[in-house]
């Protein structure tokens, strides 16, 4: 996410090599306490929607909880009423309810670390805010004394290291994702099979249901 790796470089921000850099330091200062500000209501409205739809995908687990425990009692209804057909059809439907149970607990699962990685941010930005205003006049002493030792080579130095290792993690992110693409291609051509297999799992995982409500309810087979 864009907004969470400006945050980020806004987080990791040494003030005093900032100040050291600037051509003119109190307007440098001020900026980029500006900018702090402004991301940090950005990330704080991210937050508040990340919190609704973690809320809301709560409540669609819920409600396809619901759907399976209905679809199971129709089966049991069926069954009682000797319309295996019937049974197999609601078991169907209830068995993809379960299916997407574990979807959704996916979902949350990822969407929890969302909300979670927002707040830490929201948290890291809002401490970053407080230090820059709290040594706003202590960095510009610091810049005019250091002027006078060298500190902006020193700064000049340093950039460029990090300059370095941001080009080595771009190369890394390329390479992770020309491989994460080879892997889904050699997924790809497995498919056919992996649906046929499912399928016959799925014929199986319905009769064995159907017995078992059989079995519990004392009817034939």
């Amino acid at each position: 996410m864009a907004l969470l790796e400006r945050v980020s470089t806004l987080i990791r921000a040494n003030l005093n090599d900032l100040v050291d850099r600037a051509e003119n330091p109190e307007k440098m200062i001020k900026q980029v306490i500006l900018d702090m500000q402004n991301q940090y209501m950005q990330v704080k409205t991210q937050v508040a929607i990340a919190i609704a739809d973690l809320h809301l995908l709560e409540k669609k687990k819920k409600e396809n909880s619901d759907k399976h425990a209905e679809w199971m009692r129709k089966a049991e209804l069926a069954v009682e009423k000797k319309q295996d057909d019937l049974a197999r059809a609601a078991l169907d439907r209830a068995m993809s309810f379960e299916q997407m149970a574990a979807n959704f607990d996916e979902q949350l699962a990822d969407q929890r670390a969302q909300v979670d990685l927002l707040k830490n941010a929201l948290h890291g930005l809002e401490g970053k805010i407080g230090e820059a205003e709290n040594k706003c006049d202590m960095l510009l002493a610091q810049h005019r004394r250091s002027r006078a030792v060298g500190k902006a080579a020193e700064a000049n130095l340093i950039a460029g290291e990090t300059s370095k290792s941001n080009t080595f993690d771009r190369m890394k992110h390329k390479i992770q994702r020309e491989e994460a693409i080879g892997e889904a291609h050699r997924e790809l051509a497995g498919a056919d099979v992996d649906a046929k297999f499912a399928e016959m799992e799925r014929n199986e995982e319905i009769e064995r249901l159907l017995a078992d409500i059989k079995t519990r309810k004392s009817l034939p087979a």
